[in-house]
């Protein structure tokens, strides 16, 4: 018992040295560093909102919000899915040289991703009370859809890692199918004013209904509906589960490739 303390204990302290290391390579070229994990997502929201919410503003109330919401969540998983499908083949000297399971450093990209989420999520705190979005209980509910993303965010990092290692062109391709997601997701536009084709279409998106249920606590303070929690619960644990599967049948196969 001992024993297994002192393993995990070792596994989260070098699992805290790679998220560390991650961050300071990300920023290693930037003069104001962590701080655009907070700017960015602010100078996106100014200028999509310049862009679209006269187009909106009557469909869409607190439009900046609105899309603050689905843009934090969108940018949680476009980080970690595609920063985690290269972390073999970056960390290959490492990984040949330590005992750590490869997925330790796609779990590592993933929470990389995370804390940015954090930094960024403070400024949208900020734009909450700025735009005087009233407290509700629900609120509390936010780590629910945060949680299932992440879990399923890690699921897909971990297969394209696998599938990367094998046929790098993949990054290309997942690009073009990220453009695709985003502009299935609502991100700056309400889904109400799609055909029923297009919401039926939108409703096959994991990231929407996980962007769908954050907006609904924290923008519109309701109680998501009991199919959108019978989703999210599915997709996160669906993709964590298929992810990780397809990672540990081909690990060997990975190790030898690199």
């Amino acid at each position: 018992m001992g024993r297994n303390r002192e393993d995990r204990k070792q596994y989260l302290f070098a699992l805290r040295q790679m998220v560390t290391r991650e961050t300071k390579r990300k920023y290693a070229r930037s003069y104001l560093g962590i701080l655009w994990s907070v700017l960015n997502p602010l100078l996106h929201m100014t200028v999509m909102s310049l862009v679209f919410s006269t187009i909106f503003k009557r469909s869409i109330e607190n439009y900046p919000i609105y899309l603050f919401t689905g843009q934090l969540f969108w940018s949680l998983f476009s980080e970690a899915t595609s920063q985690g499908m290269s972390a073999l083949t970056d960390n290959k000297s490492m990984l040949l040289k330590t005992k750590f399971s490869g997925q330790t450093f796609v779990i590592a990209r993933v929470l990389t991703a995370l804390s940015n989420f954090g930094y960024s999520f403070a400024a949208y705190v900020v734009m909450l009370f700025l735009f005087r979005i009233r407290p509700t209980v629900y609120m509390l509910l936010l780590p629910v859809p945060l949680i299932l993303l992440l879990m399923f965010s890690t699921g897909v990092a971990l297969g394209l890692s696998v599938f990367y290692v094998f046929f790098a062109d993949i990054k290309y391709l997942y690009s073009v199918l990220l453009q695709l997601l985003m502009y299935v997701s609502a991100l700056f536009y309400p889904a109400d004013r799609l055909s029923e084709g297009m919401q039926k279409v939108l409703d096959l998106n994991p990231i929407y209904n996980f962007i769908l249920y954050a907006r609904d606590v924290m923008l519109y303070g309701v109680m998501p509906e009991p199919e959108l929690w019978f989703k999210i619960f599915l997709w996160g644990i669906a993709g964590l589960g298929g992810g990780y599967f397809l990672f540990k049948y081909n690990e060997n196969s990975v190790m030898q490739k690199i």
